[in-house]
């Protein structure tokens, strides 16, 4: 875990560390609003669409967490933000070293710690989940948590999901979705299925309840 590719790549670290800073004013700016239990107890795989992750890297700092990063040179910045954030992290993805990378995340779930997932990421399609995300739940034994957010200012990039990246002195609203469970016997696409309309309606949940300013917790 925690493989640097480009250790001397100097905009890697400039970078990574002005995205660290940018991620702390945009929290200590906005109004975070949540619903649902933000901290499983225990073990759990976060899931929640890529275009979305950036307040959600924020709100799980510092929590025995593990992601799943490319090992693009893009890859590299996000790796190098997780661990300013206090995260570990397996290099791979669905579609480069897939079976290597699951391995190593199920090895770190049967050690304690959680896993944090986009599973139409890294390269989509966009809001489909792909199959990994739930054969990781079924091996490991541990419950799925989705969750979706939704942000009043933000900037979306020219990117395959519409990446939103969010701006500060905004609203965000973070909806977390009851644990889901992956059973041994359970069939992977057919549950991956469920996971993916869970995390649509939990994105349109997130979206109502921003437009109508219900909201009630500030993090």
């Amino acid at each position: 875990m925690n493989e640097l590719l480009y250790k001397r790549s100097p905009s890697h670290i400039l970078l990574s560390w002005l995205a660290w800073l940018y991620v702390q004013l945009v929290a200590f700016t906005s109004k975070i609003s949540i619903k649902g239990i933000q901290h499983h107890p225990g073990a759990a795989i976060y899931a929640i669409w890529h275009r979305q992750e950036v307040l959600t890297i924020y709100l799980h700092r510092n929590r025995a967490i593990c992601g799943l990063v490319s090992k693009s040179r893009d890859g590299e910045y996000m790796a190098r933000i997780l661990k300013r954030f206090g995260y570990t992290f397996v290099r791979g993805s669905t579609t480069s070293g897939s079976v290597m990378s699951l391995r190593g995340l199920i090895k770190a779930v049967r050690d304690g710690y959680s896993a944090a997932i986009t599973p139409d990421g890294p390269r989509g399609p966009v809001f489909k989940v792909q199959p990994g995300v739930v054969y990781l739940a079924q091996k490991a034994g541990v419950p799925v948590i989705p969750a979706a957010c939704a942000l009043s200012k933000k900037k979306i990039l020219r990117s395959w999901d519409k990446y939103q990246f969010p701006l500060p002195f905004g609203r965000i609203q973070v909806v977390y979705g009851a644990p889901f469970t992956v059973l041994e016997t359970d069939n992977v696409p057919a549950k991956a299925l469920e996971l993916e309309n869970i995390l649509n309606a939990l994105t349109t949940e997130a979206e109502e309840l921003l437009a109508a300013g219900t909201g009630k917790m500030r993090v």
